[in-house]
């Protein structure tokens, strides 16, 4: 039996944990290639700089698959795109288990990265199937578990690579994707009818390129330090090729992202806003991760193996569900870019801190915290900043885009705190001094300090209480179907008598 809006009354009930558990289980896969680096290296006898593409190469298909998707899911064969796009995960999953060579272990994480794509596709999914009283939170807390979730698959890896071996630890990855593939084809539910989303090839081709070109760049920190040349040409090539598929989309009548949505200050102000956080967030996260298994022989750092690193990730991830769940309270009185701030001022808090205190191992616990606590609130107040504008029809394609910004921004991040510690490595050693890593806070505090100012502008731009039906785009309701303008008026007049 099937509701008016598609969803089977007998598993409605499962929908919002199913979706959470998909966000949560494509970040625990995607993070499961930072502590096994070295394994990597060690069992297939490569070096680490190219044990490292185990964990480039999933970001960057990613990053092609979550624009491509999420034009996919806003069309209406979304919950086939999701099964088959899990299908794919899991055959990347059975080939990191198994796999005769590094270059099978490559491909497999590479289709394993698939599923970074999935998160926008469940923000529409929740939007189109759940009231609106649900649907906001639900993709508050999605948007928090696509975040938060890397801090939950570092320790496991951790610890199953030191009790059974690095295919153990990718066996992890085998068995969530095969339950969330389960649980998917048993609860997602089929989108609204009367929808279409043809797939602008061309444009995919070019943004992907695009996409490559431009992580590559700043993802691999190796290229600026042995080929600064060959690293500034993939910029180049990356702005002509954006820049084409950008002129492209404007002209195309079913673009791949509608630009078009850019054009709403608070839509271009929040991703903005998310690629200077992405920044800072994913620098810290990095160095302390880096910091704590830094030999304390250098005179600095704590020596720990791969499982207690990967503990330190766990106040992160904690704190980021607590920091995604004060959003709803706190949006009652406060608009989405003022928790946006609030969101940036503690994770620039954290790296004001790292800066300046870190001679004992419970400073990076605390660090952590601090900086998960930010992270959610930042995460979650996200999708609100740019939903209140957003037909709803266009979720998926919104924030996918989102999603696309955010990667960037943490790849720069992840880059800048690499170069600032290659650039205080003395040539006779193997590790930074402790400078670099007070010099890197520094760089990221900047970055956050700028966030928290750049949200705080959002609140002059238009948001979702000056927004009406007339700003909406028209388009045909099926008889018992439920106008996707009808669900951001609610939302419109729920916000507004909050306010009041």
């Amino acid at each position: 039996m099937t509701t008016s809006r598609g969803i089977r009354t007998s598993n409605g009930r499962l929908l919002v944990p199913t979706l959470l558990f998909i966000a949560l289980v494509v970040a625990v896969v995607g993070s499961l290639g930072a502590p096994l680096i070295t394994s990597v290296a060690g069992e297939f006898s490569v070096s680490l700089a190219t044990a490292q593409w185990t964990l480039t190469a999933p970001l960057l298909v990613g990053a092609i698959a979550t624009p491509v998707l999420g034009r996919l899911g806003a069309g209406p064969r979304r919950r086939q795109v999701t099964l088959a796009t899990l299908a794919v995960v899991v055959a990347g999953s059975f080939l990191a288990v198994v796999p005769p060579s590094f270059g099978w272990l490559l491909a497999g994480r590479a289709a394993q990265g698939t599923g970074l794509g999935l998160t926008a596709l469940m923000m529409g999914v929740a939007r189109d199937h759940l009231p609106a009283a649900r649907s906001g939170p639900a993709i508050a807390l999605l948007s928090v578990a696509s975040t938060v979730g890397i801090g939950v698959g570092y320790p496991l890896a951790g610890l199953l690579t030191d009790m059974a071996g690095l295919r153990a630890a990718y066996g992890l990855g085998l068995l969530i994707t095969t339950v969330a593939l389960a649980a998917a084809w048993w609860s997602v539910p089929q989108p609204p009818t009367g929808r279409s989303a043809p797939v602008d090839v061309p444009g995919a081709v070019l943004l992907g390129s695009g996409l490559v070109a431009l992580l590559l760049a700043i993802g691999e920190t190796t290229t600026w330090t042995d080929h600064p040349v060959f690293g500034a040409a993939l910029l180049v090539v990356a702005a002509i090729l954006i820049g084409t598929w950008a002129r492209r989309e404007r002209r195309c009548t079913a673009p791949l992202v509608d630009l078009a949505l850019l054009r709403s200050p608070a839509v271009a102000g929040a991703n903005a806003v998310m690629l200077l956080g992405g920044i800072g967030m994913y620098l810290l996260l990095t160095l302390v991760t880096r910091y704590v298994q830094t030999p304390d022989s250098t005179g600095y750092g704590f020596g720990v193996d791969v499982f207690v690193a990967g503990l330190v990730l766990v106040p992160f991830s904690v704190l980021g569900f607590v920091g995604g769940k004060l959003v709803r309270p706190l949006s009652v009185r406060l608009s989405p870019a003022t928790v946006l701030a609030l969101g940036g001022t503690a994770v620039l808090v954290a790296l004001l801190v790292f800066a300046l205190s870190r001679s004992q191992l419970w400073h990076s616990f605390a660090v952590m915290g601090v900086l998960g606590l930010g992270v959610g609130a930042f995460s979650a107040a996200m999708p609100a900043a740019i939903l209140s504008v957003t037909p709803a029809e266009e979720t998926s394609s919104a924030m996918s885009f989102n999603q696309v910004v955010r990667s960037v921004g943490f790849s720069i991040g992840s880059a800048l705190g690499g170069l600032t510690l290659a650039a205080h490595t003395p040539a006779d050693s193997t590790f930074p001094t402790d400078t670099g890593f007070t010099t890197a806070s520094w760089i990221g505090a900047a970055a956050m300090g700028i966030t928290v100012v750049a949200a705080l502008t959002l609140r002059q731009a238009p948001d979702s209480t000056t927004t009406g039906p007339a700003d909406l785009p028209e388009q045909i309701t099926q008889p018992g179907q439920h106008d996707p303008r009808d669900r951001v008026v609610g939302d419109i007049r729920g916000n507004q008598q909050d306010r009041r």
